[in-house]
């Protein structure tokens, strides 16, 4: 039974793919989110899917990161590990420098970069005793430093942009220091969420059906140190 660990469960694309995973009983899932008690919807899910499991997780906070691993593991069977780390946690604002604050930008960064560190080095040791070992880093086209150039993208959203190629970094760091595992970077796509908007490319269903297949089929080869779209093309670093 893969098991899956995902961050930023409680809206968007992370509760979307803790729902679709969920239909499939051969998942175990991990659903985690920085305060369970208001993710009604997420609590619902799990009330209705047996193999999904609400845990608490706030990013931000190592100690928070540690006591979610401690939890994943008790839940676990006895020396089972973790088959997919999808690093999905993260938010932004969509403001000029001029407007934003110092202390946001380190927030964002502190969130999308420094949140992926803590949660992969808590959940090592059981992604270590997993079968797949895959580690995804949900990132962004925004995070693309040849991106920058697309009038589309330009200057918007300028913290959220420099902590994406911040995350695309550590993604390949891991990649590099841990070659038996999948480890790549992920742009899921402009999808209509509540961060996305409804004028998003995107319906968030159907994109986070093509996001599973591609984390179910990723391979060493094909894969690790990678940074791919939704539809598996490569995307400029």
């Amino acid at each position: 039974m893969p098991a899956w660990l995902i961050t930023g469960s409680s809206r968007g694309i992370g509760f979307e793919l803790a729902k679709q995973l969920a239909a499939n009983s051969a998942n175990t899932v991990f659903a985690t989110c920085r305060k369970p008690d208001a993710a009604n919807s997420l609590n619902e899910l799990a009330k209705s899917h047996k193999n999904v499991h609400v845990v608490a997780l706030d990013v931000d906070d190592e100690a928070s990161a540690a006591a979610a691993a401690e939890t994943v593991k008790s839940a676990l069977p006895a020396g089972a590990g973790i088959d997919y780390l999808i690093n999905n946690a993260g938010w932004g604002v969509r403001v000029s420098f001029e407007e934003e604050e110092i202390a946001t930008i380190a927030a964002v960064f502190n969130t999308h970069v420094l949140g992926a560190l803590r949660v992969f080095r808590a959940f090592l040791p059981l992604l270590k005793l997993g079968t797949r070992k895959v580690v995804v880093s949900v990132s962004s086209e925004l995070g693309s430093l040849a991106y920058v150039d697309d009038p589309r993208v330009g200057s918007a959203f300028p913290s959220y942009s420099i902590a994406k190629t911040g995350l695309n970094m550590l993604t390949r760091k891991i990649a590099k220091q841990y070659p038996d595992f999948i480890v790549f970077a992920f742009a899921p796509g402009w999808i209509k969420t509540e961060m996305g908007g409804s004028g998003a490319e995107y319906e968030v269903d159907d994109a986070v059906k093509r996001h599973i297949k591609i984390y179910e089929t990723a391979t060493l080869e094909k894969h690790t140190d990678k940074f791919i779209n939704q539809f598996e093309d490569p995307v400029a670093w």
